[in-house]
Protein backbone atom coordinates (compact mmCIF):
# COMPACT_ATOMS: atom_id res chain seq x y z
CA UNK A 1 0.00 0.00 0.00
CA UNK A 2 1.33 3.36 -1.10
CA UNK A 3 1.83 5.86 2.06
CA UNK A 4 0.99 9.28 1.40
CA UNK A 5 2.60 12.15 3.36
CA UNK A 6 -0.81 13.77 4.00
CA UNK A 7 -1.77 10.36 5.74
CA UNK A 8 0.87 11.29 8.38
CA UNK A 9 1.11 14.51 8.48
CA UNK A 10 -1.66 16.85 9.14
CA UNK A 11 -2.42 20.03 7.11
CA UNK A 12 -1.31 22.66 9.59
CA UNK A 13 2.04 20.93 8.73
CA UNK A 14 2.45 21.29 5.26
CA UNK A 15 3.75 24.59 5.16
CA UNK A 16 6.47 23.38 7.94
CA UNK A 17 7.60 20.46 5.34
CA UNK A 18 7.85 22.49 2.67
CA UNK A 19 10.47 24.96 4.42
CA UNK A 20 12.09 21.58 5.82
CA UNK A 21 12.86 20.38 1.93
CA UNK A 22 14.15 23.87 1.16
CA UNK A 23 16.36 23.77 4.31
CA UNK A 24 14.75 27.24 4.95
CA UNK A 25 15.59 27.76 8.77
CA UNK A 26 17.70 25.58 11.51
CA UNK A 27 15.13 25.25 14.49
CA UNK A 28 12.00 24.61 14.55
CA UNK A 29 9.52 25.53 17.53
CA UNK A 30 6.38 23.48 17.22
CA UNK A 31 4.37 24.72 19.91
CA UNK A 32 0.38 23.68 20.36
CA UNK A 33 -2.63 22.11 22.45
CA UNK A 34 -3.12 17.99 23.17
CA UNK A 35 -3.63 16.62 19.76
CA UNK A 36 -2.28 18.76 17.60
CA UNK A 37 0.11 16.12 16.51
CA UNK A 38 3.38 18.09 17.02
CA UNK A 39 5.10 15.69 18.45
CA UNK A 40 4.14 13.22 15.10
CA UNK A 41 5.15 15.51 12.76
CA UNK A 42 8.76 16.23 14.33
CA UNK A 43 9.35 12.45 14.39
CA UNK A 44 8.31 11.92 11.18
CA UNK A 45 10.57 14.38 9.14
CA UNK A 46 13.56 13.04 11.06
CA UNK A 47 12.83 9.17 10.05
CA UNK A 48 12.18 10.31 6.28
CA UNK A 49 15.26 12.89 7.07
CA UNK A 50 17.28 10.12 7.52
CA UNK A 51 15.92 7.85 4.80
CA UNK A 52 17.06 10.77 2.44
CA UNK A 53 20.14 11.68 3.47
CA UNK A 54 23.43 8.54 4.04
CA UNK A 55 24.72 11.37 6.36
CA UNK A 56 22.10 12.20 8.40
CA UNK A 57 21.73 10.99 12.59
CA UNK A 58 19.32 12.00 15.03
CA UNK A 59 19.36 12.97 19.01
CA UNK A 60 15.86 12.92 20.65
CA UNK A 61 15.84 14.55 24.21
CA UNK A 62 13.87 15.05 27.79
CA UNK A 63 14.83 16.57 30.75
CA UNK A 64 14.59 13.35 32.10
CA UNK A 65 16.10 9.94 31.25
CA UNK A 66 13.42 7.93 32.32
CA UNK A 67 10.45 9.33 30.50
CA UNK A 68 12.07 8.42 26.80
CA UNK A 69 11.48 4.92 26.34
CA UNK A 70 7.29 5.51 26.52
CA UNK A 71 7.31 9.16 24.99
CA UNK A 72 9.72 9.47 21.73
CA UNK A 73 11.01 6.23 21.46
CA UNK A 74 7.32 5.16 21.05
CA UNK A 75 6.73 7.93 18.90
CA UNK A 76 9.38 6.90 16.73
CA UNK A 77 8.13 3.27 16.23
CA UNK A 78 4.89 4.06 15.68
CA UNK A 79 6.06 6.62 12.87
CA UNK A 80 8.16 3.69 10.73
CA UNK A 81 5.11 1.67 10.91
CA UNK A 82 2.92 3.91 9.85
CA UNK A 83 4.85 4.75 7.08
CA UNK A 84 5.97 1.13 6.34
CA UNK A 85 9.63 1.13 6.73
CA UNK A 86 9.47 -1.70 9.56
CA UNK A 87 11.59 -4.22 7.46
CA UNK A 88 14.26 -1.40 7.34
CA UNK A 89 14.53 -0.27 10.90
CA UNK A 90 15.63 -2.05 14.43
CA UNK A 91 14.96 -0.95 17.66
CA UNK A 92 16.36 -1.82 20.86
CA UNK A 93 15.62 -0.96 24.35
CA UNK A 94 19.38 -1.65 26.19
CA UNK A 95 21.10 0.84 24.69
CA UNK A 96 17.70 2.74 23.75
CA UNK A 97 18.36 3.57 20.31
CA UNK A 98 16.79 3.05 16.66
CA UNK A 99 19.44 2.21 13.56
CA UNK A 100 18.48 2.27 9.76
CA UNK A 101 20.09 -0.86 8.90
CA UNK A 102 20.97 -0.32 5.45
CA UNK A 103 23.50 2.68 6.56
CA UNK A 104 23.88 1.92 9.85
CA UNK A 105 22.65 5.66 10.92
CA UNK A 106 21.17 6.05 14.26
CA UNK A 107 19.16 7.78 16.25
CA UNK A 108 20.38 8.03 19.68
CA UNK A 109 17.80 8.84 22.70
CA UNK A 110 19.30 11.25 25.63
CA UNK A 111 18.43 13.01 29.11
CA UNK A 112 19.55 16.24 30.42
CA UNK A 113 19.81 14.57 33.86
CA UNK A 114 23.14 13.02 32.46
CA UNK A 115 24.52 15.77 30.97
CA UNK A 116 27.95 13.74 30.39
CA UNK A 117 26.05 11.72 28.34
CA UNK A 118 24.95 14.38 26.21
CA UNK A 119 28.65 15.46 25.68
CA UNK A 120 30.05 12.40 24.53
CA UNK A 121 27.32 11.59 22.29
CA UNK A 122 29.02 10.53 18.71
CA UNK A 123 28.10 7.96 15.74
CA UNK A 124 30.16 6.13 13.89
CA UNK A 125 28.57 7.44 10.35
CA UNK A 126 28.11 10.93 9.69
CA UNK A 127 27.04 13.57 12.04
CA UNK A 128 24.10 14.38 14.62
CA UNK A 129 21.77 16.88 11.52
CA UNK A 130 18.98 16.39 13.80
CA UNK A 131 17.66 17.04 17.28
CA UNK A 132 14.39 17.26 19.19
CA UNK A 133 13.59 18.30 22.40
CA UNK A 134 10.29 16.61 23.32
CA UNK A 135 8.61 18.32 26.27
CA UNK A 136 10.99 21.52 25.73
CA UNK A 137 9.43 23.62 28.69
CA UNK A 138 10.45 21.18 31.27
CA UNK A 139 14.64 22.28 30.24
CA UNK A 140 15.66 24.77 32.87
CA UNK A 141 16.30 27.53 30.18
CA UNK A 142 17.91 28.86 27.65
CA UNK A 143 21.15 28.19 28.90
CA UNK A 144 20.74 24.61 28.83
CA UNK A 145 19.25 24.18 25.38
CA UNK A 146 22.52 26.56 24.12
CA UNK A 147 25.23 24.09 25.79
CA UNK A 148 23.67 21.21 24.57
CA UNK A 149 23.29 22.58 20.76
CA UNK A 150 26.76 23.29 21.33
CA UNK A 151 27.99 19.94 22.32
CA UNK A 152 25.60 18.22 19.42
CA UNK A 153 26.15 20.79 16.61
CA UNK A 154 29.28 20.20 15.33
CA UNK A 155 30.91 18.58 11.93
CA UNK A 156 27.94 18.98 9.63
CA UNK A 157 26.28 21.51 6.68
CA UNK A 158 22.55 21.68 7.85
CA UNK A 159 21.02 20.92 10.93
CA UNK A 160 17.55 21.05 12.05
CA UNK A 161 16.50 21.67 15.67
CA UNK A 162 12.55 20.41 16.67
CA UNK A 163 11.46 21.73 20.00
CA UNK A 164 7.76 20.29 20.83
CA UNK A 165 6.20 21.79 23.54
CA UNK A 166 2.19 22.55 25.35
CA UNK A 167 3.08 26.13 26.14
CA UNK A 168 3.20 26.18 29.75
CA UNK A 169 0.08 29.13 31.13
CA UNK A 170 2.51 31.59 32.70
CA UNK A 171 3.88 34.05 30.59
CA UNK A 172 6.81 34.25 32.63
CA UNK A 173 8.15 31.22 31.74
CA UNK A 174 11.28 31.00 30.02
CA UNK A 175 9.76 29.23 27.13
CA UNK A 176 6.83 31.76 26.46
CA UNK A 177 9.56 34.17 26.43
CA UNK A 178 11.99 33.06 24.30
CA UNK A 179 9.82 32.42 21.13
CA UNK A 180 9.18 36.19 20.94
CA UNK A 181 12.31 36.68 19.85
CA UNK A 182 12.86 36.75 16.32
CA UNK A 183 15.84 35.10 14.52
CA UNK A 184 15.95 34.46 10.48
CA UNK A 185 17.23 30.93 11.48
CA UNK A 186 14.09 30.26 13.62
CA UNK A 187 10.15 29.22 13.04
CA UNK A 188 7.66 29.26 15.35
CA UNK A 189 4.44 27.51 14.66
CA UNK A 190 1.21 26.98 16.68
CA UNK A 191 -0.79 24.06 15.89
CA UNK A 192 -4.15 22.48 17.24
CA UNK A 193 -6.25 19.10 17.11
CA UNK A 194 -8.75 21.53 15.09
CA UNK A 195 -6.48 20.79 12.10
CA UNK A 196 -6.37 17.24 12.52
CA UNK A 197 -8.46 14.75 10.77
CA UNK A 198 -11.19 13.76 13.13
CA UNK A 199 -10.86 10.10 12.33
CA UNK A 200 -7.06 10.56 13.81
CA UNK A 201 -8.32 11.45 17.31
CA UNK A 202 -11.15 9.34 17.69
CA UNK A 203 -14.57 10.63 18.51
CA UNK A 204 -13.88 10.62 23.07
CA UNK A 205 -11.05 12.90 22.67
CA UNK A 206 -13.66 15.28 20.56
CA UNK A 207 -15.79 14.88 23.53
CA UNK A 208 -13.59 15.25 25.88
CA UNK A 209 -12.22 18.52 24.38
CA UNK A 210 -15.59 19.68 23.67
CA UNK A 211 -17.08 18.95 27.58
CA UNK A 212 -13.76 20.81 29.32
CA UNK A 213 -14.49 23.99 26.60
CA UNK A 214 -18.44 23.91 28.02
CA UNK A 215 -17.26 23.68 31.94
CA UNK A 216 -13.87 25.70 31.69
CA UNK A 217 -13.20 27.55 28.80
CA UNK A 218 -9.67 28.87 30.08
CA UNK A 219 -8.11 25.13 30.79
CA UNK A 220 -9.43 24.81 27.41
CA UNK A 221 -8.07 27.34 25.26
CA UNK A 222 -4.65 26.26 27.54
CA UNK A 223 -4.70 22.48 27.28
CA UNK A 224 -6.52 21.94 24.02
CA UNK A 225 -5.53 25.40 22.02
CA UNK A 226 -2.02 25.85 23.84
CA UNK A 227 -2.78 29.30 24.34
CA UNK A 228 -0.86 31.06 26.88
CA UNK A 229 -3.91 31.78 29.48
CA UNK A 230 -1.84 33.49 31.95
CA UNK A 231 -1.86 32.08 36.16
CA UNK A 232 -4.13 35.34 37.08
CA UNK A 233 -1.31 37.49 38.89
CA UNK A 234 -0.03 38.86 35.76
CA UNK A 235 0.70 42.67 36.46
CA UNK A 236 1.87 44.07 33.45
CA UNK A 237 -1.92 42.92 30.80
CA UNK A 238 -0.90 46.25 28.56
CA UNK A 239 2.66 45.05 27.20
CA UNK A 240 2.95 44.41 23.45
CA UNK A 241 6.12 42.82 22.09
CA UNK A 242 6.96 43.77 18.23
CA UNK A 243 9.89 45.64 16.21
CA UNK A 244 9.88 49.69 16.94
CA UNK A 245 11.38 50.71 13.71
CA UNK A 246 14.00 53.15 12.91
CA UNK A 247 11.41 55.62 11.26
CA UNK A 248 8.53 55.20 14.55
CA UNK A 249 11.88 56.39 16.65
CA UNK A 250 12.52 59.60 14.40
CA UNK A 251 8.94 60.89 14.86
CA UNK A 252 9.29 60.52 18.62
CA UNK A 253 9.35 63.85 20.64
CA UNK A 254 8.79 62.47 24.15
CA UNK A 255 11.55 60.67 25.06
CA UNK A 256 12.62 59.90 28.53
CA UNK A 257 15.57 58.24 30.51
CA UNK A 258 16.04 56.53 33.68
CA UNK A 259 18.39 54.39 35.64
CA UNK A 260 18.16 51.60 38.04
CA UNK A 261 21.77 51.46 39.11
CA UNK A 262 21.61 48.04 40.85
CA UNK A 263 23.62 46.50 43.52
CA UNK A 264 25.58 43.26 44.30
CA UNK A 265 24.42 40.71 42.27
CA UNK A 266 21.92 42.91 40.59
CA UNK A 267 22.48 44.32 37.21
CA UNK A 268 22.53 48.56 36.52
CA UNK A 269 19.63 48.71 33.83
CA UNK A 270 19.49 52.24 31.64
CA UNK A 271 15.93 52.96 29.62
CA UNK A 272 15.19 54.77 26.86
CA UNK A 273 11.30 55.20 26.15
CA UNK A 274 8.95 57.58 24.63
CA UNK A 275 5.56 58.35 26.04
CA UNK A 276 2.51 59.33 23.94
CA UNK A 277 0.29 61.02 26.55
CA UNK A 278 -2.33 61.66 23.94
CA UNK A 279 -2.30 58.07 23.06
CA UNK A 280 -1.23 57.01 26.51
CA UNK A 281 1.22 54.73 24.89
CA UNK A 282 4.99 54.13 25.69
CA UNK A 283 7.12 52.82 23.64
CA UNK A 284 10.35 51.43 24.80
CA UNK A 285 13.09 50.87 21.93
CA UNK A 286 16.50 51.08 24.49
CA UNK A 287 18.44 49.69 27.12
CA UNK A 288 21.28 48.44 28.70
CA UNK A 289 21.60 45.99 31.45
CA UNK A 290 24.52 44.51 32.87
CA UNK A 291 25.73 43.28 35.99
CA UNK A 292 28.98 44.42 37.51
CA UNK A 293 28.95 48.05 35.03
CA UNK A 294 30.89 50.52 36.57
CA UNK A 295 29.75 54.38 36.73
CA UNK A 296 32.27 55.12 34.33
CA UNK A 297 32.16 51.90 31.49
CA UNK A 298 28.03 52.44 31.79
CA UNK A 299 28.30 56.52 31.54
CA UNK A 300 30.45 55.51 27.80
CA UNK A 301 27.68 53.36 26.79
CA UNK A 302 24.86 56.19 27.66
CA UNK A 303 27.22 58.87 25.59
CA UNK A 304 26.70 57.03 22.68
CA UNK A 305 23.36 56.81 22.81
CA UNK A 306 22.33 60.11 24.08
CA UNK A 307 24.26 62.44 22.25
CA UNK A 308 22.11 65.60 23.45
CA UNK A 309 22.96 64.93 26.67
CA UNK A 310 19.16 65.00 27.71
CA UNK A 311 18.47 64.75 31.43
CA UNK A 312 18.47 60.79 32.77
CA UNK A 313 15.97 60.34 36.01
CA UNK A 314 17.88 58.17 38.00
CA UNK A 315 17.29 55.78 41.55
CA UNK A 316 17.99 58.67 44.39
CA UNK A 317 18.82 55.84 46.48
CA UNK A 318 22.95 56.48 45.34
CA UNK A 319 24.24 59.97 45.75
CA UNK A 320 27.25 59.46 44.70
CA UNK A 321 26.51 57.48 42.12
CA UNK A 322 24.56 60.44 40.65
CA UNK A 323 27.24 63.33 41.67
CA UNK A 324 29.98 60.86 39.79
CA UNK A 325 27.90 60.97 36.54
CA UNK A 326 27.50 64.16 36.91
CA UNK A 327 30.87 65.83 38.05
CA UNK A 328 33.30 63.20 36.49
CA UNK A 329 31.63 62.06 33.33
CA UNK A 330 29.52 64.95 32.17
CA UNK A 331 25.86 63.70 32.09
CA UNK A 332 23.04 65.28 33.01
CA UNK A 333 21.54 63.02 35.62
CA UNK A 334 18.82 63.53 38.67
CA UNK A 335 17.49 61.66 41.56
CA UNK A 336 14.41 60.37 41.13
CA UNK A 337 11.94 62.07 43.75
CA UNK A 338 10.40 58.51 44.97
CA UNK A 339 8.39 58.96 48.30
CA UNK A 340 6.26 57.06 50.29
CA UNK A 341 3.79 54.85 48.43
CA UNK A 342 5.82 55.80 45.15
CA UNK A 343 6.66 52.00 43.78
CA UNK A 344 3.36 51.33 43.80
CA UNK A 345 1.96 54.13 42.05
CA UNK A 346 4.14 54.11 39.76
CA UNK A 347 3.71 50.19 39.02
CA UNK A 348 0.06 50.97 38.79
CA UNK A 349 0.58 54.08 36.21
CA UNK A 350 1.74 52.07 34.33
CA UNK A 351 -0.41 49.17 34.38
CA UNK A 352 -3.06 50.79 34.63
CA UNK A 353 -3.08 54.29 33.20
CA UNK A 354 -0.95 53.57 29.96
CA UNK A 355 -2.71 51.64 27.91
CA UNK A 356 -0.03 49.97 25.74
CA UNK A 357 3.45 49.07 27.15
CA UNK A 358 5.29 48.46 23.46
CA UNK A 359 8.38 47.24 23.76
CA UNK A 360 10.92 46.28 21.20
CA UNK A 361 12.18 42.82 22.21
CA UNK A 362 15.23 42.53 19.66
CA UNK A 363 16.29 45.76 21.28
CA UNK A 364 15.28 45.46 24.73
CA UNK A 365 15.17 41.34 25.69
CA UNK A 366 15.49 42.24 29.52
CA UNK A 367 13.03 44.58 29.61
CA UNK A 368 10.64 42.24 27.78
CA UNK A 369 11.34 39.33 29.66
CA UNK A 370 10.96 41.68 33.07
CA UNK A 371 7.38 43.05 32.13
CA UNK A 372 5.67 40.14 30.69
CA UNK A 373 7.23 37.88 33.66
CA UNK A 374 6.23 40.27 36.57
CA UNK A 375 3.90 38.48 38.28
CA UNK A 376 2.27 38.80 41.61
CA UNK A 377 3.35 36.10 44.09
CA UNK A 378 1.24 33.44 46.21
CA UNK A 379 1.33 32.79 49.70
CA UNK A 380 1.28 29.16 51.39
CA UNK A 381 -2.22 28.83 50.90
CA UNK A 382 -1.97 29.67 46.91
CA UNK A 383 -3.20 32.97 47.11
CA UNK A 384 -2.07 36.12 45.51
CA UNK A 385 -0.13 38.64 47.52
CA UNK A 386 -1.53 42.43 47.92
CA UNK A 387 2.45 43.73 47.35
CA UNK A 388 4.49 44.17 44.60
CA UNK A 389 7.19 41.51 43.93
CA UNK A 390 10.62 43.51 44.75
CA UNK A 391 12.81 40.89 42.32
CA UNK A 392 13.22 40.93 38.39
CA UNK A 393 12.37 44.46 38.27
CA UNK A 394 15.04 46.26 36.89
CA UNK A 395 13.82 47.70 33.91
CA UNK A 396 10.83 48.09 35.63
CA UNK A 397 12.27 50.71 37.81
CA UNK A 398 14.02 52.51 35.38
CA UNK A 399 10.81 53.32 33.20
CA UNK A 400 9.12 54.34 36.68
CA UNK A 401 12.06 56.80 37.08
CA UNK A 402 12.59 57.75 33.63
CA UNK A 403 8.43 58.86 33.50
CA UNK A 404 8.14 60.30 37.20
CA UNK A 405 7.36 63.76 36.14
CA UNK A 406 4.38 62.76 33.90
CA UNK A 407 3.36 60.52 36.52
CA UNK A 408 3.76 63.61 39.16
CA UNK A 409 1.99 66.04 36.72
CA UNK A 410 -1.37 63.71 36.64
CA UNK A 411 -1.32 63.13 40.19
CA UNK A 412 -1.20 66.70 40.99
CA UNK A 413 -3.64 67.64 38.16
CA UNK A 414 -5.60 64.88 39.80
CA UNK A 415 -5.37 66.52 43.26
CA UNK A 416 -6.20 69.93 42.02
CA UNK A 417 -9.40 68.65 40.45
CA UNK A 418 -10.98 68.10 44.03
CA UNK A 419 -10.98 71.51 44.76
Amino acid sequence: MKISLKDIIAPSFYGLHKDLKKNRYTHYWLKGGRGSTKSSFGSTEIILGIMQDPKANAVALRKVKGTLKDSVFEQFVWVIDKLGVSEYWHATKSPLEITYLPTGQKILFRGADKPKKIKSTKVSKGYIKYIWYEEVDEFSGPEEIRTINQSLMRGGEQFVVFYTYNPPESIRNWVNNEVLTEREDRKVHHSTYLTVPKEWLGEQFIIEAEHLKKVNEKAYNHEYLGEVTGTGGEIFTNVTVRKITDDEIRTFDKVRRGIDWGYAGDPFHYTVCHYDKTRRKLYIYYEIQKVGLSNRKAAAMIKKENKNNTMITADSAEPKSIDEMKNEHGLRVKGAKKGPGSIEYGIKFLAKEVEEIIIDNERCPNTAREFLGYELEKDSQGNFKSNYPEKDNHSIDAVRYALEDDMTNKKLKAVQSLY
